[in-house]
C-alpha cells in the first residue's frame, strides 16, 4: 500500500508519430488511447499532416534533427515504459529514429504501426521508404501491427483471404528479423472480424475475434490498436494478453463510436466509451 507521503509514479508512453488536427488518428489518437488505458502520454511529432475526416490534402514534415531532439528531451528526462511509432514519411526520419532508439537499449518495449496509407486511400509513406521501414526500423520494434495492405506491401504478395493470415504472419516475422505481428484483418469483407497476433517469443498464433460493425468511423482504428498495444506492455501486459486487451479496447471504442456522427468522412473511434457518452 502506498504511503501518504510516498511519490508514485505513472506508466509512461512515447508516441512518435503525426499530428491529426481532426483528432481521430495520429498523436491525437494516440494521447487520448494512452489516457484511456490509464496511462501518461508524451509525443514526439514528425510532421504536421492537413487531413479531415474526408481526406489528407498535405503534409508538412517536421525537421529529423528536430524529431530527434523531441525523443531525446522526452526519455532523457520523464523517460518511457513503452514506445508506439506511427507515421514516418522518410527512409532518412526512419533511419534517424532507428538511431535515436539504439541510443537507449534498454527500451525494449517498441510497437510500430508501419502506416503507409491512410483510411481514405491516401499514400503516408513515400514509396522508397518502404524498404527503409523493414530493414531498418522494423527490426528494433517488439511488436509491429500492419493491415492487410500493408503486410502485402512488406511481403511482397496480395493477401485476401483469411485462411492465408497465421501463415503470413509467421512470414512477416521472418522476413523483419523476428519481430512479433499483430496482422489486422479489416480489409476482408468476412462477417467475422479475426485479426491474428503471432507471438515470436513463443511461436504461437493467437486470433482475435470481435463483430464487424457497419459503421463509416474507422479513422484512426489503426493508430489506436497500437497506441493501446503499447499502454498495456507499459502498464506490464505479457505480449498475448496486451495483444487481446488492445483489441478488446478497439472494438468496444468502434462499438461506441458508430452511434455517433462527426465530420463528413470515415469518424473516429470513440476513445473514452469507459468515461462518458
Amino acid at each position: 500500500m502506498t504511503g501518504d507521503n510516498e511519490m508514485r509514479g505513472y506508466r509512461r508512453v512515447l508516441t512518435i508519430a503525426g499530428s491529426d488536427p481532426s483528432g481521430g488518428a495520429g498523436i491525437q489518437a494516440d494521447l487520448k488511447t494512452f489516457s484511456a488505458l490509464g496511462c501518461f502520454g508524451a509525443s514526439a511529432i514528425v510532421a504536421v499532416v492537413d487531413e479531415n475526416t474526408v481526406g489528407v490534402s498535405g503534409v508538412h514534415p517536421v525537421p529529423v534533427n528536430f524529431v530527434v531532439g523531441q525523443i531525446r528531451s522526452v526519455l532523457d528526462d520523464i523517460g518511457a515504459d513503452a514506445v508506439k511509432i506511427g507515421m514516418l514519411h522518410s527512409a532518412e526520419l526512419i533511419a534517424a529514429v532507428r538511431g535515436v532508439l539504439d541510443a537507449y537499449p534498454d527500451m525494449h518495449d517498441v510497437v510500430l504501426d508501419p502506416v503507409m496509407v491512410a483510411t481514405s486511400g491516401d499514400p503516408l509513406l513515400q514509396a522508397e521508404a518502404v524498404g527503409a521501414l523493414r530493414d531498418v526500423l522494423i527490426p528494433r520494434a517488439r511488436v509491429i501491427t500492419p493491415n492487410l495492405p500493408e503486410a502485402s506491401i512488406l511481403l511482397g504478395r496480395n493477401l485476401s483471404r483469411q485462411s492465408e493470415l497465421p501463415d503470413a504472419a509467421r512470414r512477416l516475422s521472418e522476413v523483419c528479423a523476428g519481430v512479433s505481428v499483430l496482422l489486422k484483418a479489416g480489409h476482408l469483407q468476412d462477417d467475422r472480424l479475426i485479426d491474428v497476433f503471432y507471438n515470436a517469443e513463443t511461436d504461437t498464433v493467437l486470433p482475435l475475434e470481435s463483430r464487424r460493425v457497419p459503421t463509416v468511423n474507422t479513422h484512426g482504428t489503426g493508430c489506436t490498436l497500437s497506441s493501446a498495444f503499447a499502454a498495456c506492455l507499459a502498464r506490464g501486459f505479457s505480449l498475448d494478453a496486451a495483444a487481446a486487451a488492445a483489441k478488446d479496447y478497439v472494438a468496444a471504442a468502434i462499438e461506441a463510436g458508430a452511434r455517433y456522427r462527426i465530420g463528413r468522412g470515415h469518424g473516429p473511434v470513440h476513445h473514452f466509451f469507459g468515461f462518458w457518452e
